[in-house]
Protein backbone atom coordinates (compact mmCIF):
# COMPACT_ATOMS: atom_id res chain seq x y z
CA UNK A 1 0.00 0.00 0.00
CA UNK A 2 1.44 3.15 -1.13
CA UNK A 3 -1.34 5.44 -0.48
CA UNK A 4 -4.82 5.75 1.84
CA UNK A 5 -8.28 6.43 -0.35
CA UNK A 6 -10.25 7.68 2.12
CA UNK A 7 -14.25 8.29 1.70
CA UNK A 8 -15.61 10.05 4.75
CA UNK A 9 -19.29 10.38 6.03
CA UNK A 10 -21.10 8.05 3.40
CA UNK A 11 -24.83 8.45 4.24
CA UNK A 12 -26.70 4.76 2.72
CA UNK A 13 -30.30 4.93 2.85
CA UNK A 14 -32.11 1.43 2.06
CA UNK A 15 -29.02 -1.19 2.61
CA UNK A 16 -29.22 -5.02 2.99
CA UNK A 17 -29.40 -5.79 6.76
CA UNK A 18 -30.00 -9.18 5.86
CA UNK A 19 -26.80 -11.55 5.75
CA UNK A 20 -27.45 -14.77 5.34
CA UNK A 21 -28.59 -16.07 9.24
CA UNK A 22 -27.54 -13.20 10.59
CA UNK A 23 -29.13 -9.63 10.22
CA UNK A 24 -28.16 -6.08 11.72
CA UNK A 25 -25.57 -5.42 9.19
CA UNK A 26 -24.47 -5.96 5.74
CA UNK A 27 -22.29 -8.62 5.70
CA UNK A 28 -18.12 -7.43 4.55
CA UNK A 29 -18.53 -8.92 1.21
CA UNK A 30 -20.69 -5.88 0.18
CA UNK A 31 -18.48 -3.45 1.06
CA UNK A 32 -15.58 -5.14 -0.96
CA UNK A 33 -17.95 -5.85 -3.36
CA UNK A 34 -17.88 -1.91 -3.79
CA UNK A 35 -14.39 -1.38 -3.82
CA UNK A 36 -14.22 -3.59 -6.57
CA UNK A 37 -17.00 -1.85 -8.75
CA UNK A 38 -15.26 1.62 -8.01
CA UNK A 39 -11.64 -0.36 -8.75
CA UNK A 40 -12.61 -1.75 -11.95
CA UNK A 41 -13.76 1.79 -12.73
CA UNK A 42 -10.73 3.41 -11.97
CA UNK A 43 -8.53 1.01 -13.85
CA UNK A 44 -10.93 2.37 -17.06
CA UNK A 45 -10.00 5.61 -16.67
CA UNK A 46 -6.69 5.67 -15.33
CA UNK A 47 -5.49 2.59 -15.19
CA UNK A 48 -5.34 1.55 -11.48
CA UNK A 49 -6.49 -0.69 -9.25
CA UNK A 50 -8.04 -0.47 -5.73
CA UNK A 51 -7.07 -3.05 -2.76
CA UNK A 52 -8.60 -3.67 0.53
CA UNK A 53 -11.16 -1.91 2.45
CA UNK A 54 -11.54 -0.91 6.34
CA UNK A 55 -15.14 -0.35 7.34
CA UNK A 56 -15.79 2.14 10.05
CA UNK A 57 -19.63 2.62 11.21
CA UNK A 58 -20.83 5.95 12.76
CA UNK A 59 -24.13 5.32 12.79
CA UNK A 60 -27.14 2.97 11.88
CA UNK A 61 -31.14 2.14 12.36
CA UNK A 62 -32.61 -1.07 11.19
CA UNK A 63 -35.83 -0.46 9.80
CA UNK A 64 -37.41 -2.73 12.39
CA UNK A 65 -40.09 -2.72 15.01
CA UNK A 66 -41.92 -4.25 18.06
CA UNK A 67 -45.40 -4.84 17.01
CA UNK A 68 -46.31 -5.05 20.86
CA UNK A 69 -43.99 -2.84 22.37
CA UNK A 70 -41.54 -5.53 23.15
CA UNK A 71 -40.25 -8.97 22.71
CA UNK A 72 -39.25 -9.56 19.26
CA UNK A 73 -38.57 -7.09 15.94
CA UNK A 74 -39.86 -7.41 13.01
CA UNK A 75 -38.62 -5.76 10.13
CA UNK A 76 -40.51 -2.47 8.62
CA UNK A 77 -41.49 -3.47 5.06
CA UNK A 78 -42.84 -1.78 2.14
CA UNK A 79 -46.10 -3.09 -0.08
CA UNK A 80 -44.95 -3.24 -4.12
CA UNK A 81 -46.68 -1.40 -6.09
CA UNK A 82 -50.04 -3.66 -8.24
CA UNK A 83 -48.88 -5.98 -11.29
CA UNK A 84 -50.00 -5.06 -14.14
CA UNK A 85 -52.89 -7.68 -13.93
CA UNK A 86 -53.92 -5.06 -10.94
CA UNK A 87 -53.19 -7.90 -8.42
CA UNK A 88 -51.02 -7.79 -5.43
CA UNK A 89 -47.12 -9.23 -6.34
CA UNK A 90 -45.58 -11.85 -3.80
CA UNK A 91 -44.65 -11.02 -0.51
CA UNK A 92 -40.53 -10.95 -0.06
CA UNK A 93 -39.49 -9.87 3.35
CA UNK A 94 -36.94 -7.34 3.02
CA UNK A 95 -34.11 -6.25 5.50
CA UNK A 96 -33.62 -2.17 5.11
CA UNK A 97 -31.04 0.00 7.17
CA UNK A 98 -29.82 3.17 6.82
CA UNK A 99 -26.13 3.91 8.00
CA UNK A 100 -23.42 6.72 7.82
CA UNK A 101 -19.82 4.76 6.96
CA UNK A 102 -16.49 5.92 6.37
CA UNK A 103 -14.11 3.47 4.29
CA UNK A 104 -10.56 3.31 4.06
CA UNK A 105 -9.40 1.66 0.83
CA UNK A 106 -5.55 0.85 -0.01
CA UNK A 107 -4.17 2.41 -3.06
CA UNK A 108 -0.74 0.48 -4.96
CA UNK A 109 -0.20 4.26 -6.78
CA UNK A 110 1.32 7.62 -4.88
CA UNK A 111 0.64 11.22 -6.92
CA UNK A 112 3.76 10.56 -8.93
CA UNK A 113 1.83 8.32 -10.61
CA UNK A 114 -1.04 10.07 -12.01
CA UNK A 115 -1.42 12.15 -15.29
CA UNK A 116 -4.18 13.68 -15.75
CA UNK A 117 -2.35 17.00 -16.97
CA UNK A 118 -2.22 18.52 -13.92
CA UNK A 119 0.26 21.16 -13.69
CA UNK A 120 1.19 19.66 -10.49
CA UNK A 121 0.70 16.29 -8.03
CA UNK A 122 -1.60 18.29 -5.68
CA UNK A 123 -3.73 19.28 -8.93
CA UNK A 124 -3.41 15.09 -9.98
CA UNK A 125 -5.23 13.96 -6.49
CA UNK A 126 -7.36 16.98 -6.69
CA UNK A 127 -8.66 15.91 -10.20
CA UNK A 128 -8.52 12.55 -8.57
CA UNK A 129 -10.35 13.07 -5.20
CA UNK A 130 -12.62 14.96 -7.75
CA UNK A 131 -13.70 11.91 -10.05
CA UNK A 132 -14.29 9.14 -7.02
CA UNK A 133 -16.19 11.58 -5.36
CA UNK A 134 -18.50 11.86 -8.41
CA UNK A 135 -17.97 8.21 -9.12
CA UNK A 136 -19.02 6.83 -5.55
CA UNK A 137 -22.86 8.16 -6.10
CA UNK A 138 -23.41 6.30 -9.64
CA UNK A 139 -23.14 2.52 -7.26
CA UNK A 140 -25.13 1.06 -4.65
CA UNK A 141 -23.22 0.34 -1.41
CA UNK A 142 -25.33 -2.85 -0.26
CA UNK A 143 -27.81 -2.43 -1.99
CA UNK A 144 -28.58 1.24 -0.50
CA UNK A 145 -28.38 4.35 -2.32
CA UNK A 146 -25.94 6.99 -1.26
CA UNK A 147 -27.36 9.88 -0.85
CA UNK A 148 -24.51 11.77 0.75
CA UNK A 149 -20.68 12.13 1.37
CA UNK A 150 -18.25 13.98 2.96
CA UNK A 151 -14.74 14.88 2.41
CA UNK A 152 -13.00 11.81 -0.22
CA UNK A 153 -8.98 12.46 0.17
CA UNK A 154 -5.87 10.22 -1.62
CA UNK A 155 -2.84 10.69 0.82
CA UNK A 156 0.38 9.09 0.10
CA UNK A 157 1.42 6.94 3.06
CA UNK A 158 4.78 8.42 4.77
CA UNK A 159 8.05 6.37 4.14
CA UNK A 160 10.10 6.82 7.83
CA UNK A 161 8.63 4.84 10.05
CA UNK A 162 8.08 7.68 13.00
CA UNK A 163 6.09 9.49 10.47
CA UNK A 164 4.06 6.79 9.38
CA UNK A 165 3.13 6.01 12.90
CA UNK A 166 2.10 9.75 13.79
CA UNK A 167 0.14 9.33 10.25
CA UNK A 168 -1.63 5.88 11.33
CA UNK A 169 -2.95 7.27 14.44
CA UNK A 170 -4.37 10.80 13.18
CA UNK A 171 -6.07 8.80 10.43
CA UNK A 172 -7.37 6.68 13.48
CA UNK A 173 -8.48 9.58 15.39
CA UNK A 174 -9.64 11.49 12.93
CA UNK A 175 -12.84 8.76 12.07
CA UNK A 176 -14.04 9.48 15.64
CA UNK A 177 -16.78 8.65 16.96
CA UNK A 178 -17.11 5.07 15.04
CA UNK A 179 -16.50 1.79 15.62
CA UNK A 180 -14.50 -0.83 13.17
CA UNK A 181 -15.73 -4.09 11.97
CA UNK A 182 -12.81 -6.83 12.83
CA UNK A 183 -12.55 -10.52 12.32
CA UNK A 184 -12.55 -12.73 15.75
CA UNK A 185 -13.19 -15.92 14.29
CA UNK A 186 -10.05 -16.84 16.31
CA UNK A 187 -12.11 -16.31 19.29
CA UNK A 188 -14.89 -18.86 17.98
CA UNK A 189 -11.93 -21.73 16.83
CA UNK A 190 -10.38 -21.01 20.94
CA UNK A 191 -13.86 -21.73 22.33
CA UNK A 192 -14.44 -24.55 19.82
CA UNK A 193 -11.37 -26.47 20.88
CA UNK A 194 -12.30 -26.07 24.60
CA UNK A 195 -16.11 -26.98 24.09
CA UNK A 196 -14.69 -30.73 22.59
CA UNK A 197 -12.71 -31.27 25.17
CA UNK A 198 -15.88 -31.22 27.50
CA UNK A 199 -18.23 -32.78 25.07
CA UNK A 200 -16.32 -34.70 22.12
CA UNK A 201 -19.61 -34.50 20.01
CA UNK A 202 -20.28 -30.45 20.41
CA UNK A 203 -20.77 -28.99 16.64
CA UNK A 204 -19.04 -26.01 15.23
CA UNK A 205 -22.27 -24.52 14.97
CA UNK A 206 -23.39 -24.88 18.63
CA UNK A 207 -19.86 -22.85 19.59
CA UNK A 208 -20.75 -19.86 17.17
CA UNK A 209 -24.63 -19.79 18.84
CA UNK A 210 -22.70 -19.28 22.10
CA UNK A 211 -21.36 -16.16 21.11
CA UNK A 212 -24.86 -15.21 20.05
CA UNK A 213 -27.37 -16.68 22.38
CA UNK A 214 -28.76 -14.39 25.69
CA UNK A 215 -28.78 -17.15 28.00
CA UNK A 216 -29.63 -17.74 31.88
CA UNK A 217 -29.13 -20.08 34.65
CA UNK A 218 -30.55 -20.84 37.89
CA UNK A 219 -28.13 -20.66 40.80
CA UNK A 220 -29.85 -21.68 44.30
CA UNK A 221 -29.66 -19.10 46.96
CA UNK A 222 -28.85 -21.60 49.53
CA UNK A 223 -28.32 -25.10 50.22
CA UNK A 224 -31.25 -25.52 52.47
CA UNK A 225 -33.70 -23.10 50.19
CA UNK A 226 -35.68 -24.14 47.80
CA UNK A 227 -35.88 -20.39 45.41
CA UNK A 228 -32.97 -19.98 43.06
CA UNK A 229 -32.00 -16.34 41.58
CA UNK A 230 -31.74 -16.61 37.67
CA UNK A 231 -28.37 -15.39 36.37
CA UNK A 232 -27.29 -13.95 32.81
CA UNK A 233 -24.35 -16.95 31.38
CA UNK A 234 -21.63 -14.26 30.07
CA UNK A 235 -20.53 -14.78 26.46
CA UNK A 236 -17.12 -17.33 25.94
CA UNK A 237 -15.07 -13.74 25.48
CA UNK A 238 -15.61 -9.92 26.35
CA UNK A 239 -15.80 -7.31 23.32
CA UNK A 240 -18.83 -6.21 21.42
CA UNK A 241 -18.82 -9.54 19.29
CA UNK A 242 -21.44 -10.25 16.74
CA UNK A 243 -21.75 -12.59 14.19
CA UNK A 244 -21.06 -12.30 10.60
CA UNK A 245 -20.72 -13.41 7.19
CA UNK A 246 -17.26 -13.72 6.00
CA UNK A 247 -17.56 -15.45 2.54
CA UNK A 248 -18.52 -18.76 0.32
CA UNK A 249 -17.54 -22.09 0.44
CA UNK A 250 -18.28 -23.79 -2.76
CA UNK A 251 -20.29 -27.31 -2.96
CA UNK A 252 -20.18 -27.64 -6.95
CA UNK A 253 -17.68 -28.36 -9.71
CA UNK A 254 -16.86 -24.85 -11.64
CA UNK A 255 -18.77 -25.54 -14.33
CA UNK A 256 -18.07 -24.07 -17.88
CA UNK A 257 -19.33 -20.33 -18.92
CA UNK A 258 -22.94 -20.74 -20.36
CA UNK A 259 -23.19 -24.16 -19.08
CA UNK A 260 -25.30 -23.96 -15.99
CA UNK A 261 -28.79 -21.90 -17.65
CA UNK A 262 -30.09 -18.70 -16.19
CA UNK A 263 -26.82 -17.25 -14.32
CA UNK A 264 -25.75 -13.72 -13.51
CA UNK A 265 -23.40 -13.75 -15.83
CA UNK A 266 -23.61 -16.35 -18.66
CA UNK A 267 -19.95 -15.70 -20.17
CA UNK A 268 -18.11 -16.43 -16.82
CA UNK A 269 -17.54 -19.60 -15.02
CA UNK A 270 -20.46 -20.72 -12.11
CA UNK A 271 -20.13 -22.75 -9.25
CA UNK A 272 -22.72 -23.06 -6.00
CA UNK A 273 -21.52 -22.30 -2.62
CA UNK A 274 -22.66 -21.51 0.72
CA UNK A 275 -22.10 -19.28 3.08
CA UNK A 276 -19.27 -18.96 5.41
CA UNK A 277 -19.97 -17.33 8.99
CA UNK A 278 -17.48 -16.27 11.65
CA UNK A 279 -17.63 -13.90 14.48
CA UNK A 280 -16.50 -10.34 14.09
CA UNK A 281 -16.15 -7.92 17.07
CA UNK A 282 -16.70 -3.93 16.73
CA UNK A 283 -13.96 -1.72 18.13
CA UNK A 284 -13.15 1.67 18.38
CA UNK A 285 -10.26 3.23 15.81
CA UNK A 286 -8.19 4.78 18.82
CA UNK A 287 -8.03 1.13 19.85
CA UNK A 288 -6.28 -0.04 17.29
CA UNK A 289 -2.26 -0.43 17.49
CA UNK A 290 -1.88 -1.06 13.82
CA UNK A 291 -4.00 0.94 10.35
CA UNK A 292 -3.23 -2.48 8.36
CA UNK A 293 -5.37 -4.50 11.12
CA UNK A 294 -8.72 -3.06 9.95
CA UNK A 295 -8.44 -3.90 6.49
CA UNK A 296 -10.71 -6.54 4.79
CA UNK A 297 -9.16 -8.89 1.80
CA UNK A 298 -10.45 -11.04 -0.65
CA UNK A 299 -8.67 -14.73 -0.26
CA UNK A 300 -9.32 -17.30 -2.68
CA UNK A 301 -8.01 -21.01 -1.79
CA UNK A 302 -9.54 -24.22 -3.46
CA UNK A 303 -13.21 -24.35 -2.75
CA UNK A 304 -12.94 -21.10 -0.28
CA UNK A 305 -14.09 -17.33 -1.20
CA UNK A 306 -13.48 -15.55 2.04
CA UNK A 307 -13.06 -12.02 3.45
CA UNK A 308 -10.03 -12.10 5.26
CA UNK A 309 -8.64 -9.67 8.06
CA UNK A 310 -5.65 -9.40 9.95
CA UNK A 311 -6.61 -7.76 13.48
CA UNK A 312 -6.14 -11.33 15.48
CA UNK A 313 -2.47 -11.75 14.13
CA UNK A 314 -2.05 -8.32 15.15
CA UNK A 315 -3.06 -8.36 18.54
CA UNK A 316 -1.58 -11.67 19.11
CA UNK A 317 2.35 -9.59 17.68
CA UNK A 318 1.61 -7.14 20.32
CA UNK A 319 0.81 -9.36 22.83
CA UNK A 320 4.06 -11.33 22.21
CA UNK A 321 6.29 -7.83 22.12
CA UNK A 322 4.82 -6.65 25.00
CA UNK A 323 5.64 -9.96 26.85
CA UNK A 324 9.04 -9.91 25.26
Amino acid sequence: MKSLLILRNLSVENANAISGLTWGFPAVSNFLGFTHGMSRKLEDYAGFTLGGCAVICHHHSVQAYQPAGWGDYVFALTRNPLTKNATSPSFVEEGRMHMQVTLLIECDFTAEDLDFGGESHEAEVLHLEHWFKKKIFSQRLAGGTITSAGIVSLQKLPQQHEKYKRFERKTLLQVLPGFALVDRSNLLQQHHEQRVQSDAEAQLIDSWLDFISMRHQAQKNSETDDTATWERVPKPSAGWLVPISTGYRAISPLYPPGEVKRTRDPNMPFRFAEAVYGIGEWVSPHRVQSLNSLFWRYQHNDDWYLCKNDYSNEITEVITESKA
